[in-house]
């Protein structure tokens, strides 16, 4: 037996708090990940990747991929190692920045 306002997934997190997250991701001009996949392949299919990633997280089956390893020349000298995510991962880690 349910009650009325309960869901299935163990975390609320709504729909469009990822969508605000992926749109946050794009404004940044973030660069493909480990995975390889654009901003602009992970558009082709919006509405269901946005839906796997709401999915994922709110049920509690999320396991972000590796990130990929750039290297940044610094001003001192030297490189500093940055990691990019994939368009996913970086739209779930600025949801749960907020």
């Amino acid at each position: 037996m349910t009650s009325i306002g309960t869901t299935d997934k163990p975390f609320r997190i709504a729909k469009r708090q990822v969508y605000e997250a992926y749109k946050a991701v794009k404004a940044n001009h973030g660069a493909a990940g480990v995975d390889g996949q654009t901003l602009e392949m992970f558009e082709k299919d919006l509405a269901g990747n946005l839906y796997k990633v709401w999915n994922r997280m709110s049920s509690g089956t999320y396991f972000p991929p590796p990130v990929r390893a750039v290297s940044i020349p610094k001003k001192s000298g030297g490189d500093r190692v940055l990691g990019v995510p994939t368009a996913a991962i970086g739209s779930r880690r600025w949801w749960s920045s907020r």
